[in-house]
């Protein structure tokens, strides 16, 4: 099987885990295992750790492992991580949003054990309760569609 010489035209690519980038590149160049193995200095069991992400090689060890496998160190590493697979940017504000939520549930019920014990001023009361109140308009604006007006 011919190795592609675009590095943009091989399998190996961001979307994988840096074991199955290994096992793909090994794959294209038609090697086993062992015989991955022996090029390297280890065991078979090692580069099968390594291809089931349970274990990585030795950082000293990638230039060799790149150019057995007849690629880069850079394009070797550039792995996707679970983390990075899925986008960030909707966790944040559900989040927060979260958060809001919660510190204007807590300011109601707070203000609300705290005048049944006569244990707040009500002006310190509304100043809660503002806090609650802000935090639930934050919420609402950021729902807040100005097309739809």
């Amino acid at each position: 099987m011919a190795v592609p010489d675009d590095p943009s035209e091989r399998t190996l690519m961001t979307k994988q885990t840096f074991g199955a980038t290994i096992s793909a590149l090994r794959k294209e160049r038609g090697m086993t295992q062992l015989e991955l193995a022996r090029q390297m200095g280890v065991t078979d069991k090692a580069v099968s750790k390594w291809e089931r992400n349970l274990s990585f090689p030795d950082v000293a060890s990638l230039p060799k492992l790149a150019e057995v496998l007849g690629t880069s160190v850079d394009e070797l590493l550039e792995v996707k991580t679970a983390a990075q697979e899925e986008p960030s940017g909707p966790k944040v504000p559900a989040l927060v949003e979260l958060v809001l939520k919660a510190v204007a549930l807590a300011m109601g019920v707070g203000v609300t054990a705290l005048v049944a014990m006569d244990e707040v001023e009500p002006r310190n009361a509304l100043g809660l309760l503002g806090i609650g109140v802000a935090c639930l308009a934050l919420v609402q604006l950021a729902h807040h569609d100005p097309e739809k007006e």
